[in-house]
């Protein structure tokens, strides 16, 4: 087992970065994980780990706490703009998942209990993120937000979408941003509508709403989507402006949509964002690699994201336990997962026609689709979400801080 490069740090607390600082200090390194909020975001809408993912979670000790915080969701109902029902089908139907395997949770209980496993033998520090990085023969030195300077043998950039860590070492974001179309808010209500363990999905046109009641939560969790053909760059550091712009695009629109858009203004946990995938040549530059979103982000169209952030992570991990030379090993966390990740962001397709038609008559056959899926959850996932075989992990060496 390689522990040459033996500090490590690592920029995000939300999925990909406590996964990955989970099995690099299991491998003996010493691990820094930066996180640029003050604190963890608790609850959240709901994801899943599916497929290769739960094999990671298995072997991390998780799966019994992921079990545990399985929202069980029965039901997905689809709408249409008069509010009228078009279908009613098990979610896996329409994800392709599988019932009794498979795992939804809420992402801020994810990121809790990953948080969980870890912050005992990891270093975390909150409100504060990586400002610039300077590479040299034996490391990195790292200046912070804060103005501390530290140095460290490798960085791993975790930071989602939007990375930091990715702009500083592979330059604008925009070089490797490929939009989806669509734009969205997420936000947290009051659970006014009898909605218990189901989701309710209204369409019209190029525009989405959806409520997901999940187990244990007196609260709904709100969406609202609409097509743009330009990602709307200029809102995403202004709240208000994400307000209005999603507010005038749902102006007009009954069933629920005004106390939706009521529940959008007065949110205190807004989330506005792109549907949108990252497309790198390379996941690695230097002493600097990225996982998870940063790296590879599939969008939520496809339901990957959290199951590529654990997959990859592993990878990662034991791809610098396994080569002293931290290029080489960079080289083959890459090599050994990139198809697995091209796969899964070709799966955008499915929930895209799915999900949100933009056309009426993409919505047509959407619905004439929707009419053939069975209630019943399937037996077999897709090929996708299994298509990754996970290498035996390395032999342990475990230190504590």
């Amino acid at each position: 087992m390689n522990t040459a490069n033996r500090t490590v740090l690592v920029s995000g607390a939300s999925i990909a970065g406590p996964a990955v600082a989970f099995w690099l200090q299991r491998y003996g390194f010493e691990v820094t994980v930066v996180e640029k909020s003050a604190g963890l975001r608790a609850g959240g809408y709901p994801i899943d780990v599916r497929g290769t993912a739960l094999e990671v979670a298995r072997r991390m000790g998780i799966l019994p706490q992921l079990r545990e915080a399985h929202v069980e969701s029965r039901r997905l109902t689809f709408l249409d703009a008069d509010g009228g029902q078009v279908a009613s089908v098990h979610p896996q139907a329409v994800v392709g998942g599988v019932e009794g395997q498979d795992v939804e949770v809420r992402r801020g209980d994810l990121a809790e209990i990953l948080y969980g496993v870890t912050r005992n033998e990891v270093e975390y520090v909150f409100d504060d993120s990586i400002e610039a990085i300077a590479e040299h023969n034996n490391g990195v030195e790292v200046t912070f937000r804060s103005g501390k300077q530290r140095g460290f043998d490798l960085v791993v950039g975790a930071d989602g979408l939007h990375s930091r860590t990715r702009e500083i070492v592979f330059g604008p974001e925009q070089q490797y941003h490929h939009y989806l179309g669509y734009c969205f808010a997420g936000f947290t209500m009051p659970n006014k509508f009898g909605l218990s363990q189901e989701g309710v999905i209204w369409n019209c046109p190029g525009r989405a709403a959806a409520l997901y009641a999940v187990k244990g939560s007196d609260d709904v969790q709100g969406l609202l989507v609409l097509a743009r053909p330009e990602p709307p760059y200029g809102v995403l550091r202004d709240p208000q402006a994400q307000i209005e712009l999603v507010a005038t695009a749902f102006a007009a629109d009954g069933w629920e949509i005004p106390a939706m858009v009521a529940a959008l203004r007065d949110a205190d946990d807004l989330f506005f964002d792109t549907v949108s995938q990252i497309h790198l040549p390379r996941w690695f530059s230097g002493r600097a690699a990225l996982v998870g979103d940063a790296a590879y982000a599939p969008s939520f169209l496809t339901g990957q994201g959290s199951s590529l952030a654990l997959a990859g992570a592993y990878m990662l991990a034991g791809a610098l336990a396994t080569h002293r030379d931290h290029t080489a090993a960079f080289t083959a966390y890459e090599s050994e997962t990139r198809g697995f990740v091209e796969l899964n962001q070709a799966q955008v397709g499915a929930g895209d026609a799915a999900l949100f038609p933009v056309t009426a008559e993409a919505l047509e056959r959407r619905n004439s689709r929707l009419h053939g899926l069975t209630t019943l959850p399937p037996e077999t996932g897709r090929p996708a979400h299994t298509a990754l075989t996970l290498p035996e992990p390395i032999a342990v060496r475990r230190r504590t801080r």
